[in-house]
């Protein structure tokens, strides 16, 4: 899959060339469907988690990422995982966690209010620290499925990059698809 080595490429270059690169580059994606069973030939899969996508050179937003997407996860180069959920971090996340000195940023904001979700003012702005310190990139944020508390931070993250609040909603709804909460949409 050519999904990991055009972002890792994008990354490495966007470092090399910092002050020499357009602020948005068009990546190509190729998504391949790999369900044939017992198609073992040898090839590493890397499948990125629910949702993956790449917000900004070194930040990147997903859902709960699986065993399965860590081989794709290594490839980032991942410094850092900022956690919007209140439940513990696997053992096995953990563990991938270590072996790969990735920092884990935990902010537990509450997912099941539907439809008034409450997101706290201060947990968001900490989680904005968080993003906006180069140090912690690249970076990866993530929920349990990549949809509203997710959007809400890339959201306010958008704001202060100063987009429109219709292109700032446009992008949260093609993440929370049909689900989307009205009351994530104020970000005054």
């Amino acid at each position: 899959m050519q999904v990991a080595a055009e972002l890792q490429r994008a990354h490495h270059h966007h470092q090399r060339h910092k002050q020499d690169t357009p602020m948005c580059r068009q990546i190509q994606l190729t998504i391949s469907d790999h369900t044939t069973a017992g198609d073992d030939d040898g090839e590493d899969l890397f499948i990125p988690p629910l949702n993956f996508a790449m917000v900004d050179n070194g930040i990147f937003r997903s859902g709960f990422p699986e065993p399965a997407n860590f081989s794709f996860l290594q490839t980032l180069g991942l410094r850092s995982i900022i956690y919007l959920c209140p439940e513990p971090y696997p053992e096995a996340n953990m563990e991938f966690l270590k072996s790969n000195g990735i920092k884990l940023f935990q902010f537990g904001i509450e997912g099941h209010k539907e439809p008034f979700v409450n997101i706290p003012e201060d947990t968001i702005r900490e989680a904005l620290k968080v993003v906006l310190d180069v140090r912690n990139h690249p970076v990866i944020i993530h929920c349990k499925r990549g949809k509203h508390r997710t959007g809400c931070l890339v959201g306010c993250y958008r704001k202060l990059q100063k987009w429109c609040l219709s292109s700032v909603f446009d992008e949260y709804q093609r993440f929370a698809a049909a689900k989307a909460r009205v009351s994530d949409q104020r970000l005054d």
